[in-house]
């Protein structure tokens, strides 16, 4: 008998999870893998792109029927996941049926929920990072200031990536170069946690003020934003403070789509999973990457990360055809981990450790290397590679 798999989202993790799946299941069960386009790049390639290192046409993927034999693709939007009737809605009235499913659906950026910031985002006062043009339009912005102050602003969290305004940073002192060394130009980073990285100790985020200090980038934790004020170019905090910018680069807040909360999994509509399994509290439904809330022994959740994102999609891929009654391994998430932070001039810093440990996460962060940078490019390049269709 004939079973349906579905893989909601093109990402890291669903493309893993979709090309795992299809290995392992036998080819008379389909696995249908459903995404808004097919196009995706790596977080890390975007701050490349920032820097101007990358242009988006090197870094974007847009994996094709024959990068991914055997897997049916289905372009749509997901509208809702109904995990009591077992189907999925996207498009105009489409929507399957299936036997086993993963959520790879990802996070949003939600400007609206940070007053001014759609504004400020329109008008080019500000722009972010975590999409590719936006990305190669905010670096073309920096590299057009003589003068200022460009402000780094983590607007909520959870986010993506919990290196990123960090190293976006790094790298913008970089591209501004004598402007920044010389003090024409100011780099300053707020966010609402304590120090960065809060999740990987706070020897972690001490190093990386230090790194910044050194760097003559100013780091200002425990400032929660309440508004963007695009007139007066300046953001206002829960202290009732504000911080004057030129520039602001921003991670706009974080949310989940429509059709995570649709499934009524998590009440905050991120999704909870089991740790080892990425298994939901519905039979047969799994979810991977940064649409979950996977819960670590400190209480803080997991990092949404590309390297997590990629081992649970296999994790779920053997997990979802073991649920089907295939021989697949148990495999298990480790929750061992790294990242890299770039801090410009070709190094690179390298968290890793293990994530899962008790009684909180075990983390190391290594001094910045040329040999990081290196493979840190490496792991771009593999993932490039992995799919030959590129746009």
């Amino acid at each position: 008998m004939s079973r349906t798999t579905v893989v909601l989202g093109a990402g890291v993790g669903g493309l893993t999870a979709a090309a795992e799946l299809r290995e392992i299941l036998p080819d008379t069960d389909r696995v249908v893998l459903i995404d808004r386009s097919f196009r995706s790049s790596l977080g890390l390639s975007m701050l490349w792109v920032l820097r101007g290192w990358r242009t988006p046409h090197q870094v974007t993927v847009q994996p094709d029927a024959k990068a991914l034999t055997g897997v049916e693709l289905i372009t749509g939007e997901v509208t809702a996941i109904d995990t009591t009737a077992r189907t999925v809605d996207y498009g105009q009235g489409e929507s399957i049926r299936y036997d086993a499913l993963v959520i790879a659906l990802g996070a949003q950026l939600d400007p609206s929920r940070l007053p001014g910031l759609p504004r400020a985002l329109d008008t080019g006062i500000a722009g972010e990072f975590y999409s590719i043009d936006a990305a190669a339009d905010l670096h073309h912005r920096i590299q057009e200031m003589e003068a200022g102050r460009v402000l780094v602003l983590v607007a909520a969290v959870p986010f993506k990536c919990p290196a990123a305004p960090f190293e976006a940073a790094f790298l913008i002192a970089d591209q501004l170069g004598d402007r920044h060394t010389t003090g024409a130009v100011s780099v300053d980073v707020f966010t609402p946690d304590p120090l960065p990285m809060p999740v990987a100790g706070a020897a972690v985020g001490n190093a990386l003020v230090d790194m910044m200090g050194a760097k003559n980038i100013g780091f200002h934790g425990q400032m929660p934003a309440t508004a963007v004020d695009p007139d007066a170019r300046a953001v206002e905090f829960a202290d009732g403070t504000r911080e004057s910018f030129d520039l602001l680069a921003v991670v706009p807040p974080h949310a989940p789509g429509a059709a995570l909360a649709s499934t009524g999994l998590g009440s905050a509509g991120w999704i909870p999973v089991d740790p080892a399994t990425l298994a939901t509290a519905t039979e047969g439904v799994f979810a991977v990457g940064d649409a979950t809330a996977l819960m670590l022994a400190n209480g803080k959740p997991l990092p949404k990360a590309a390297i997590f994102a990629e081992e649970e999609g296999r994790v779920a891929a053997h997990q979802a055809a073991r649920f089907l009654g295939y021989d697949a391994p148990d495999t298990r998430f480790t929750g061992h981990g790294a990242c890299y932070v770039e801090l410009g001039d070709g190094l690179a810093a390298k968290g890793e450790g293990d994530f899962l440990a008790t009684p909180a996460p075990q983390v190391t962060l290594h001094d910045p290397s040329a040999a990081y940078h290196q493979e840190k490019e490496q792991q771009e390049r593999d993932w490039l590679n992995r799919w030959t269709a590129r746009a």
